[in-house]
């Protein structure tokens, strides 16, 4: 989950541990407010990934935020 100040394009991003891209989930303009995001695994070319760690960039209104997360299958 999510929180946006004002409106703008959100881009978040998944990267594995390499610093590799592995999938752009949404890029889209949202309006303020909060949000989450379902990731189902899958790389973007829909090929699942395996289980382990994963780090998030989101980027909106210019800032950016990156998050750890475990992938668990």
């Amino acid at each position: 989950m999510f929180d946006i100040s004002k409106a703008g394009n959100v881009n978040p991003d998944i990267y594995n541990v390499k610093g590799q891209l592995v999938k752009s989930v949404m890029h889209e303009n949202k309006d303020a407010g909060s949000y989450s995001i379902k990731w189902n695994g899958n790389d973007n070319y829909n090929r699942p990934v395996s289980s382990g760690v994963y780090f998030y960039m989101l980027t909106s209104g210019g800032k950016t935020l990156t998050k750890k997360m475990m992938l668990m299958k």
